[in-house]
């Protein structure tokens, strides 16, 4: 069962990887982010528990940096989408 979850994780980054390098995905978007997240952070966990302590030195910063990236890229989603409705005309002010 081990075999699974890493091939499976290891699909999923390898995926994530494959399909910005083809443009189908951007690199700082969130399905990318997500991805990657999921993927390195299942990989460091059969690391750690395989004890495997390079491996999990590769995948746990993988998944760390992508955790950062994620959270950047959603503050900067609600910091444009707060900034929008500030922007937008108020409903009470139309006639």
């Amino acid at each position: 069962m081990d075999q699974v979850i890493q091939v499976v994780g290891s699909l999923l980054v390898l995926a994530g990887f494959a399909l910005a390098q083809r443009g189908v995905l951007d690199q700082k978007s969130v399905v990318y982010l997500v991805v990657n997240l999921v993927g390195s952070g299942v990989l460091a966990v059969e690391a750690a528990l395989g004890r495997q302590w390079g491996f999990l030195l590769l995948e746990g910063v993988w998944a760390i940096v992508s955790a950062f990236g994620l959270v950047g890229v959603t503050a900067g989603v609600r910091a444009r989408r707060a900034a929008a409705v500030t922007a937008a005309p108020s409903e009470s002010g139309r006639r």
